[in-house]
């Protein structure tokens, strides 16, 4: 750790009653301090402005000034915001004005649970360190080129023009830093590898990735789309929302919250740490058991998906808190995939490790890796390079 601001970026990512921050310094990647606050408005903590300045407060104690010569050389270079929803107005990095500002409340709509967070959290940075760049960094980005085949929906195209509906996907920042940390670490340029990334966390999302640019991802329009999460459905049947509201007389607000807040794994099983999970089915919870096998049966899916998208693959990469850490969830992930060239060596798979490793045999024809993800140094670095 380095206990000087000069030249560091602050990364925001504000929630709707949280907000994480982490000041690091993008070219070493050295990080000052960084914490979260949670249930703001619920506690002593009425809203994101209090909270911000909690966190001034805290940086304080420690002796570093937030403030003292800000958008200076003595100072904090800039503040990285992480932005869900650019809809198809951001595809990179941007400097936030109040235009743009305006754009990200207005993609609200998209996201709903999300935009209005992080624009929220935009304005009161902007108010608190005023001389600062403020940057947004968008989790839809990475993917706005998908291909047409790959973003598009197969509804009525008037509609779906007029309104903007198409696949976005997300948590883009992950996927892009991930990718070319696999790159690196195999030695090749981005353009000379074909891979799959993994990225499972309690939000979970799939990508496959050629020669460095997004070919296909699991999460849509929104993120709920895809795999099976904590607490998200992933796919369904589009007829069951109907069936919800029709048969069984639910509003929208109502699905919207059984999808996003009572399904997956939570809804499965009543638990959505893997944690707990894993001690539920050593337990004999055959609820849990099933869950994590739904959940398994959906990952595989994806994979299997994407390997004939990519026509094969050079690497397979699980990052996130699940990926990084669940041994259990690579290997039945990758099981019985060795005429694909895909093998996980199972005393590499055991060893945990908070750097990027190879979980396959030297000589397996797919490298399956492990890459901690890094988020707020990706949004670091994109705010300094503007």
């Amino acid at each position: 750790m380095t206990g000087t601001v000069a030249g560091a970026v602050l990364v925001l990512n504000s929630g709707s009653s949280s907000l994480k921050y982490q000041l690091l310094h993008p070219d070493s990647g050295e990080v000052v301090h960084g914490g979260i606050v949670e249930r703001i408005g619920e506690t002593e903590v009425p809203d994101h402005k209090a909270a911000l300045r909690l966190v001034f407060e805290e940086f304080a104690d420690r002796g570093l000034d937030l403030t003292a010569g800000a958008g200076t050389p003595e100072g904090i270079a800039a503040v990285g915001h992480r932005v869900v929803h650019g809809g198809r107005t951001f595809h990179s990095p941007t400097i936030i004005d109040d235009l743009v500002l305006a754009e990200i409340r207005r993609l609200s709509s998209l996201a709903p649970l999300h935009n209005p967070a992080n624009a929220q959290g935009i304005e009161v940075a902007r108010e608190l360190l005023p001389n600062v760049k403020q940057v947004a960094v968008f989790d839809t980005a990475f993917f706005f080129d998908l291909p047409a085949a790959a973003a598009t929906y197969a509804i009525d195209r008037e509609l779906a023009k007029e309104h903007a509906l198409r696949r976005y996907g997300f948590h883009g920042t992950s996927h892009e830093y991930v990718s070319k940390q696999v790159a690196a670490f195999l030695g090749k340029p981005d353009v000379e590898v074909d891979q799959i990334v993994l990225h499972l966390g309690n939000g979970a999302s799939a990508s496959a990735i050629r020669g460095g640019r997004a070919v296909d991802t699991s999460m849509g329009l929104t993120p709920l789309e895809g795999l099976v999460m904590g607490t998200r459905s992933g796919d369904i049947d589009p007829g069951l929302v109907l069936h919800l509201g029709r048969s069984l007389g639910m509003d929208i607000d109502q699905i919207d919250d059984l999808l996003n807040r009572r399904s997956g794994l939570k809804g499965l099983a009543g638990e959505n740490d893997f944690r707990a999970l894993g001690t539920l089915i050593e337990s004999g919870d055959q609820d849990a058991k099933l869950a994590y096998d739904v959940y398994i049966h959906r990952l595989r899916r994806y994979i299997g998906a994407y390997l004939v998208d990519l026509g094969g693959v050079d690497a397979i990469t699980f990052t996130a808190g699940v990926g990084e850490n669940a041994a259990g969830v690579r290997a039945d992930a990758l099981a019985g995939l060795e005429r694909f060239g895909i093998v996980v060596d199972p005393e590499r798979n055991a060893v945990r490790s908070s750097e990027p490793r190879r979980i396959s045999p030297d000589d397996a024809p797919v490298a399956v890796l492990v890459v901690p993800t890094n988020e707020e140094l990706a949004i670091a670095r994109d705010a300094a390079a503007l």
